[in-house]
């Protein structure tokens, strides 16, 4: 009966290793956010990019979509991934330049035409090269760069015809010296907010206009606290998805290819659906009671041409030239 019960728990032990030593799925989270509001385009890609990994991975990368801030503003997004925090966010390129230099260029004035200029610079070995540098300088890895929000277009209070009807205006625009300087050679005194408090900055009239893509403007109501939408396009607003790094090197090889690939065509179902929704996101303000005129943009064009200079950011005017055949 000992030798019996010996051999029992001879096996038992056997088993209890050999399933300790068994190769186990390890699944992962990533956990990404956005400051817009659920039907937004970006929030509308975040939702399939989700579906689409989960269901390619099976269930070994898992995908939680927060909207409306829920992670905090970008910058705060940003910082928490850099921090070594699972969290990941779509965000303007420009504030990834204070990493990266190069990369201030696909927020640069009046420089892409399209949508589709941006989206085949974007997967250029220069751009991703740069990409490539910012996991090492930043902690954040890019897992795509274009997606597409839209072109930005000016939200004031007085209509705007010239760069010198927005002497003294205080101007909302994202906190990076690419739009910082851009918004100063049109003419405003660029503030840069957490987008959260724009409509209440607006409204209690601590800012006196924005700039913002048409989605945007309807996602979070302006139309209820501007008079004016002046159609600029001043920046082509190009984001793009990034995750800590941190999170990203716990998934495997096989995994990571995968998500990217679905980062770079969620990407572009977002980007559709901005281009789509856009035009009716502008209908939708103008029956608001909202003035959305056009503008002769040959003076904007001209106070911003300093601005590359500026930056230092002819090098890579040159590289999107030669990308693009021009």
């Amino acid at each position: 009966m000992k030798t019996l019960m010996r051999s029992l728990g001879l096996c038992a032990a056997v088993m209890t290793m050999c399933a300790g030593s068994a190769p186990a799925v390890a699944e992962t989270m990533l956990r990404i956010g956005t400051v817009l509001a659920p039907m937004d385009p970006m929030g509308q890609g975040l939702e399939k990019f989700k579906a689409e990994v989960e269901a390619a991975t099976k269930g070994e990368v898992r995908i939680e979509v927060f909207h409306n801030s829920q992670l905090g503003d970008t910058t705060e997004m940003i910082d928490q991934a850099r921090a070594g925090a699972n969290v990941g966010t779509v965000t303007d390129v420009a504030r990834l330049s204070s990493f990266v230099p190069s990369l201030a260029i696909m927020s640069a004035p009046f420089l892409f035409d399209t949508y589709e200029q941006a989206d085949t610079f974007a997967l250029s070995a220069d751009y991703l090269a740069w990409g490539d540098a910012l996991k090492e300088k930043s902690g954040l890895m890019m897992l795509a760069s274009n997606w597409y929000q839209g072109p930005r277009h000016l939200l004031t209070q007085k209509p705007v015809s010239t760069p010198a009807d927005l002497a003294g205006v205080r101007m909302r625009t994202i906190g990076a010296p690419v739009w910082i300087e851009t918004i100063r050679a049109m003419g405003a005194e660029p503030t840069p907010m957490a987008w959260g408090e724009v409509y209440s900055a607006l409204q209690l009239g601590a800012l006196d206009a924005a700039e913002a893509q048409p989605t945007a403007i309807t996602g979070a109501k302006l139309y209820e606290v501007v008079k004016n939408v002046t159609k600029t396009g001043h920046i082509q607003l190009v984001t793009a998805l990034v995750v800590s790094a941190e999170a990203w090197d716990q998934i495997s090889p096989e995994n990571q290819a995968i998500v990217r690939d679905l980062a770079v065509e969620s990407g572009r179902y977002a980007s559709r659906l901005t281009i789509e929704l856009g035009e009716k996101s502008l209908a939708d303000v103008a029956a608001s009671g909202v003035s959305v005129s056009d503008v002769d943009l040959a003076p904007f064009k001209s106070a911003v041409a300093g601005v590359y200079d500026m930056l230092n950011l002819n090098a890579e005017v040159a590289s999107v030239n030669k990308v693009l055949g021009r």
